[in-house]
This record gives structure tokens, C-alpha cells and sequence, in this order.
């Protein structure tokens, strides 16, 4: 299957690849060994990944530190 590139960089994509995805409006594009990739997001997610951290107790603060220390150089 083909997708033309539009003048406004837009890419149609075709029918069957929608149909495969029928509750799907989101797709995560990336570039990958040169290729693009769309990866399947439904909104709301980051929502469920916030409930998530809250339900095992994990607070902003602990991110930051956590970071942090995963920024930290080597001694």
C-alpha cells in the first residue's frame, strides 16, 4: 500500500490499515532505524498511568529524585 506525502505534509492512511484499528483516533509517530512508526495510543492512558502511581503511593517528589539520581555521573 501507498501513502502520497500532501503539500501541507499530510499522510491519508489507507482504508485497510484504519479498519485494523477501528477505536483508534491517536497514533504515536516516531522514527525508528530510519523508518516511520506509528504505534496505536488511546487518550487517557497517562490518566491511568497517574492512578496507578498514585494507588502504589508514588508522588511527584519521588520522581524528581528518582531522576535525579539516574542522572547522576559515575563516581
Amino acid at each position: 500500500m501507498l501513502a502520497k506525502k500532501t503539500v501541507k505534509n499530510q499522510i491519508t492512511l489507507p482504508r485497510k490499515i484504519v479498519d485494523a484499528f477501528p477505536d483508534i483516533d491517536y497514533f504515536d509517530v516516531r522514527i525508528e532505524n530510519g523508518k516511520i512508526v506509528l504505534n496505536p495510543v488511546q487518550p487517557g492512558q497517562a490518566e491511568q498511568v497517574r492512578d496507578k502511581l498514585a494507588t502504589l503511593g508514588i508522588a511527584e517528589d519521588d520522581i524528581e529524585y528518582a531522576v535525579s539520581w539516574a542522572r547522576k555521573q559515575p563516581e
